[in-house]
Parts: structure tokens; C-alpha cells; sequence
């Protein structure tokens, strides 16, 4: 791994999981950091399951991956918000 594809990960990461908690509904109780953290996992997740797909990676957008992604994304998000909201009852 470089520094390229290392801070590729997290920019894309971070992308991804803001766009997945902008997508979900109300508010969610977890910081930008655990946000991007989740984002990070729901790319990675997205990549290999688009990979396992046989979905071709392209020059430009690979846009079903992006999809996948950020549905994940999604329901890593509320995931964890579920979590933090009950861990404070």
C-alpha cells in the first residue's frame, strides 16, 4: 500500500460516509470521525463485493461500486447510531 491509495481510501471514505449519513433520515448521534471510519469500511466492503460481482473497473466512475458503497454506508451509519442511541439509555 502507498500514501496515495492510503489517503485515496480515507478522501473516498470520508465521501462515502458523509453522503450515506446525509442519505439516512434524522439525526444521527456519532462524530464526522466515526462517520469517515464507516465510510472507509463501506468503501472497502463495496470494492470487494463489486469485485466478486464481476463489475469492470472502468477509467472513469465506477458507478454500481459508488452505489454500493454508499449503501452501505447507509446502513453502517444508522448501524452504529442504533448502537450509540442505545448504549446511552
Amino acid at each position: 500500500m502507498t500514501i496515495e491509495s492510503i489517503l485515496g481510501a480515507i478522501i473516498i471514505g470520508a465521501i462515502v460516509g458523509a453522503v450515506g449519513r446525509l442519505i439516512l433520515p434524522g439525526r444521527q448521534p456519532i462524530g464526522w470521525l466515526l462517520t469517515i471510519v464507516v465510510g472507509i469500511v463501506a468503501a472497502l466492503i463495496g470494492t470487494a463485493i463489486a469485485q466478486v460481482m464481476g463489475v469492470a473497473t472502468t477509467d472513469g466512475i465506477d458507478w454500481i461500486e459508488l452505489v454500493m458503497q454508499v449503501v452501505l454506508a447507509v446502513v453502517g451509519v444508522g448501524i452504529v447510531a442504533g448502537l450509540r442511541r442505545g448504549s446511552r439509555v
